[in-house]
């Protein structure tokens, strides 16, 4: 039963705050309080009152992943509603939100369980950073691009030596973001996968990997010509060092997303990757 509701409105979308205020009268009218979060950046720290039952985000994709980072652990479940066109991860539209909330209400089973990534960076045996992602972890140059290189290892295996742009370790959610432009494959937004894809590798044979959720190390080599930089779901940010260890495995939590009732994953990717037939330049 939904008795409290958290609504995380994206404040530099000008609609967003009109339409939360319709949520709020909405819920009210159904006997369902409610709390107003206005956001400014993906950086915002904010506090979840412990009776919530439903969080709803209005903004985009990047509003989603704010919010799942905040929530996950808590398993309170996402009604993700575009502003704008509907996203990869936010199918709901505006105008449709409330029969998506209604159907959630009586059924409840309209869920995607959506797998999270927990990446720890540890330097020189301490725990230096800790952080939950989404869509993606990515290890790239801190400046103009440059060559950087990782040694890879899966469940303490050693899987081999990269020399590339960059490393993503991407979520099945993650796969039609940064890690499809690097020319990663798509997954199934429910499945239970991690995928390594080398960003512009120097060696060819340096290829996409899906594991079925391995840990992941990637270990910063010595020599490098440039600084690093980690980054979470294109939101948090931290350098790393020489000899940094940085390791991502799946969460114990999911990010509970509510669907659209209108169309599914299928018909997302299709209609947002233009695969109708016609010619798109």
């Amino acid at each position: 039963m939904v008795k409290h509701v958290l609504i995380i409105a994206n404040g530099m979308k000008k609609e967003s705050l009109p339409i939360a205020g319709d949520m709020v009268s909405y819920l009210s009218e159904r006997g369902i309080s409610s709390a107003l979060i206005s956001t400014e950046s993906d950086k915002d720290v904010f506090s979840v009152p412990a009776d919530t039952d439903l969080v709803i985000t209005l903004g985009g994709d990047g509003t989603v992943l704010y919010a799942a980072r905040a929530v996950h652990e808590m398993g309170i479940p996402i009604l993700p509603v575009n502003l704008g066109t509907f996203g990869y991860i936010t199918e709901v539209g505006k105008d449709e939100w409330k029969e998506a909330f209604e159907y959630y209400l009586e059924n409840g089973t309209n869920i995607s369980r959506r797998l999270m990534l927990r990446i720890t960076v540890h330097r020189e045996g301490k725990k230096v950073w800790h952080v939950s992602a989404l869509n993606e972890a990515v290890i790239t140059s801190a400046g103009i691009a440059k060559v950087i290189s990782l040694d890879l290892a899966l469940d303490k295996t050693h899987a081999g030596s990269f020399r590339a742009d960059g490393i993503i370790i991407a979520t099945p959610t993650g796969s039609t973001a940064y890690s499809l432009a690097a020319g990663g494959p798509i997954l199934d937004a429910d499945m239970s996968a991690v995928i390594i894809t080398p960003v512009c590798p120097f060696t060819l044979s340096n290829r996409p990997l899906v594991t079925s959720g391995q840990v992941v190390t990637l270990t910063v080599c010595s020599g490098q010509r440039t600084k690093l930089l980690l980054t979470a779901d294109g939101q948090l940010f931290f350098p790393l060092e020489e000899g940094d260890i940085v390791t991502a495995e799946k969460s114990r939590s999911k990010a509970l997303l509510i669907k659209s009732l209108r169309r599914n994953f299928t018909e997302v990717i299709r209609e947002k990757l233009h695969w109708s037939g016609d010619l798109h330049a």
